[in-house]
């Protein structure tokens, strides 16, 4: 009847076909990154279907995977997007997210089929996540008061989140690397000020963490080489000649004389320019775009530093560790801020040059340099790095820590079986659910390791059930081990995210009831 009233192209699914539809799409797209869950998961590789780019990437993030990953399904899409949101609010648990979302509907599927409706199963989760949240925060640990056990425990969550990365076997290395480097930021939590430079060759225990800011760029030609006390210029701003902005003009002159004026008026302008730049009595002068010949030169002769083409990205981050700003004219050196720094000189990083700006005015900036055998082994360790970052960061921010290795999924399991005998209807069946689709995760992990899941985790149960409240998996050893004294931490906030964003996604593709696709305006012709 519908048809008859919509838009030609415009197609609906309603009732058991639409609610099919969302939990195929979503459930399949958590068994896509289900098999990279934990410190033993497998890696995927990436390749382009672009004919003119078929690079590939090898990566085992949940986030990377998913966005890589071109989708139909409208549910699907939805599983992708609270990945992405986990990515940046936490920076860590997207693949966690993911999972638990999908196993919850997988429960939720059997829930319909046994006629409970989509809207009792909802209440029910609801109760379950309240209980799962009050046990996870009654579990966790503050330690921001001793500064000692603090920097311990961010050591150990470093350690748990690279545990499943490509640098496991160098996890305490690059531990130590993301924690001071974190710790330099006193606070601040800007990431800007961690800069993550590549350079392949050596191996990743090579790398190491400079506490200066590395530029991967080049000094002008004759240039100084080292600069103490440097006051530096940063820049947005064209250094060549300028061109006329109108597309096919041209300029038609008498003789060759004429053509050299033009040159020389050319010339002018540009020395009247770096006069001006002079003027602010800068030593070193940093531009996002080209610096040509003449202006270099005539840098060269005023015994100032020139960098050309430091990126956008590179010009900003300069701009927040020197505490200077970024400008475009040079009327009024007055109103400029300049950088500063104690020493700008260019250094060595295996066959490569780089410039290091040590003692910044910002103090906390640093430099993490990545070694490595190939550009896929630097871009999953930059990948792995950056998400070790900010799963610390976000711990400065809210210092509580949990114990890892499924004992939290277990511990907030417990405690909603433990209401589910004193809570009346069917709603007592979704809090069921809950509790089992928390268990798989650390029944994954296990499969993922090659051990025997449906004996480790009723093992990991007993030993809850008996009041060993740290016990969780040990996936070296295949047993059931003391997250204590292993030192598997896991930050409060990442859990938190986790059990509430894939509950409240998992909750909005079960209310769905209709889906309706919608054929694109099409175009007059003309237009």
């Amino acid at each position: 009847m519908e048809q008859a009233f919509m838009h030609e192209g415009t197609s609906v699914d309603k009732g058991e076909n639409a609610r099919l539809s969302s939990f195929i799409g979503a459930i399949a797209i958590a068994d896509l990154v289900k098999t990279t869950l934990g410190p033993k998961g497998m890696d995927k590789i990436l390749q382009k279907v672009n004919p003119e780019d078929q690079s590939i990437s090898v990566t085992n993030d949940g986030a990377t995977i998913l966005k890589s990953v071109l989708l139909d399904n409208a549910a699907a899409k939805v599983l992708v997007d609270i990945a992405k949101v986990q990515d940046d609010e936490v920076g860590d648990g997207t693949t966690s997210v993911t999972v638990l979302c999908g196993e919850l509907l997988r429960e939720a599927e059997k829930l319909v089929n046994m006629r409970i409706h989509p809207q009792t199963i909802a209440e029910g989760w609801r109760l379950a996540k309240t209980l799962s949240i009050d046990a996870l925060t009654a579990s966790s640990v503050d330690n921001s008061g001793d500064d000692e056990a603090f920097r311990a425990d961010l050591f150990r969550i470093a350690k748990t989140t690279l545990s499943s990365k490509l640098v496991n076997w160098q996890k305490d290395h690059f531990a130590h690397l993301a924690v001071e480097a974190v710790m330099r930021l006193k606070g601040s939590n800007n990431l800007d000020h961690i800069q993550i430079l590549k350079k392949a060759g050596g191996q990743l225990r090579d790398s190491y963490l400079d506490t200066g800011f590395l530029l991967d760029k080049k000094i002008g030609v004759g240039q100084p080489r080292r600069v103490e006390n440097a006051k530096i210029l940063l820049a947005n701003t064209s250094m060549d000649t300028d061109k006329i902005k109108v597309y096919g003009a041209k300029v038609k002159v008498e003789s060759m004389t004429k053509v050299a004026e033009i040159e020389e008026a050319e010339k002018d302008k540009m020395r009247a320019k770096c006069a001006k730049i002079i003027a602010h009595k800068c030593n070193v002068f940093i531009n996002r775009q080209l610096i040509y010949n003449l202006p270099e030169s005539i840098f060269t002769a005023e015994k100032i530093m020139a960098i050309e083409h430091a990126d956008f990205d590179g010009i900003e981050r300069l701009a927040a560790v020197t505490g200077g700003e970024v400008t475009s004219t040079f009327d009024h050196p007055e109103l400029v801020t300049l950088g500063e720094c104690d020493l700008v000189e260019e250094v060595m990083i295996g066959e490569d040059k780089v410039i290091r700006l040590s003692g910044c005015k910002m103090g906390e900036a640093c430099t993490i340099v990545l070694r490595g055998a190939s550009s896929h082994v630097l871009d999953e360790a930059e990948r792995s790095l950056h998400d070790a970052l900010c799963i610390l960061t976000s711990t400065v921010r809210d210092p509580r820590r949990v114990y890892g290795g499924g004992c939290t999924e277990v511990l907030m399991a417990q405690a909603v079986d433990e209401a589910v005998p004193g809570t009346a209807g069917k709603k007592a069946l979704a809090m069921s659910s809950f509790a089992k689709a928390l268990r798989q995760l650390p029944s994954i992990v296990a499969d993922n390791g090659g051990y025997d899941s449906a004996e480790l985790i009723t093992r990991l149960r007993a030993a809850h059930a008996n009041g060993e409240k740290s016990a969780g998996l040990d996936m070296f050893n295949g047993i059931v081990g003391d997250m204590d004294q292993l030192g598997i931490m896991e930050s409060y906030k990442s859990k938190l995210q986790v059990v509430s964003s894939a509950s409240e996604a998992a909750e909005m593709i079960l209310r769905v009831d209709e889906i309706v696709k919608c054929a694109p305006r099409q175009r007059e012709m003309g237009y």
